[in-house]
């Protein structure tokens, strides 16, 4: 058997349940690794269009999908509201599960989630993809090694108008937590207090949010999201005692500023999804902990619940140790 062919009888199987929107690009990566068994989804079309399109199995609900295929995992990526039962039922069948953000809507599901994994002995991971942007992860590598100094503030600004396939949360639960996650990673902690002003002009839901979070020894994140903008934006600036570095999410492209000038490292382009989807293979085959955590999803919900309390009283919220 040719070495290609061994390697991809050996890749973990891995079935998507929930093929619009971000899903179908879930379909298609694993697909390109070899590891897609099937998919799954409510609306016949596109069920018949992917099943067809990778020639794998299509199920048109969760428990036909569990009592049709033995998978290893399941990315999960129906609408946010939907999460947490049918992360809970792949779970309990004992099915590694991927879940895209947010985890759950809310803090209580996030720590029953969390519960069946540990009882179900399964890995539980959320779909934080910033984590595997090539340009944020070479920027986390530039913070540890101090050659900027210290790190004292981050400014995210997240910006583009609502995805039709978003209907049940706001853009703090939606698009926020991924520059939320991204501020615990780089900044390795939790915030101690979080402020927040939320409104909605054009959605069922808030629709901007800016989004202050207060760290140890003086250090912040300054979130702002919309999806009022027309154009599209997704930006760091990184303020280091010694120089800026800024980040462009989609291009990749990273500018460090220093007295001296400004320098444009060269990067190769690498597709975050890819790179995300490859971590979760690698965790499934190494039976370990995955980079990102069902914690991670829960921590990040609790910080998300406290922007929209903070809005609503107009006070900022100081949280627990």
């Amino acid at each position: 058997m040719p070495s290609g062919a061994r390697e991809k009888q050996n890749m973990p199987k891995v079935a998507v349940i929930g093929t619009g929107g971000w899903g179908k690009n879930h379909v298609r990566v694993l697909n390109e690794l070899g590891s897609l068994a099937a998919v799954c989804d409510a609306d016949k079309d596109r069920l018949k269009e992917y099943s067809e399109k990778y020639r794998v199995p299509g199920y048109a609900t969760v428990d036909s999908l569990l009592d049709g295929e033995a998978l290893d995992g399941v990315a999960v990526c129906t609408p946010a509201s939907t999460h947490f039962s049918i992360a809970s039922k792949t779970l309990n069948a004992g099915i590694n599960t991927f879940v895209e953000k947010p985890m759950t809507t809310t803090t209580a599901d996030a720590e029953k989630l969390i519960d069946i994994a540990k009882k179900a002995r399964r890995i539980l991971t959320v779909g934080f993809i910033e984590r595997f942007n090539p340009a944020i992860a070479e920027l986390r590598k530039r913070i540890a090694s101090g050659e900027l100094g210290k790190l004292i503030l981050l400014e995210f600004h997240r910006e583009n108008r609502r995805g039709d396939n978003i209907v049940d949360v706001g853009i703090v639960k939606d698009a926020s937590v991924h520059d939320i996650d991204t501020a615990r990673w780089l900044f390795e902690e939790e915030p101690n207090i979080v402020f927040g002003r939320v409104g909605q002009v054009k959605s069922p839901h808030e629709d901007f949010a800016t989004i202050l979070l207060g760290f140890k020894e003086q250090r912040t994140a300054f979130i702002a999201s919309n999806w009022v903008t027309p154009s599209r934006v997704r930006t760091l600036t990184a303020v280091f005692t010694n120089g800026v570095v800024t980040v462009d999410f989609v291009t990749q492209e990273t500018q460090i500023h220093t007295e001296e000038g400004v320098r444009v490292p060269k990067t190769v382009f690498q597709e975050p999804l890819m790179l995300e989807v490859k971590e979760f293979l690698a965790a499934l085959r190494e039976k370990r902990r995955p980079m990102v955590t069902g914690e991670d999803g829960l921590k990040t919900m609790v910080i998300a619940e406290a922007v929209l309390a903070s809005s609503q009283s107009g006070m900022p919220i100081i949280m627990r140790a």
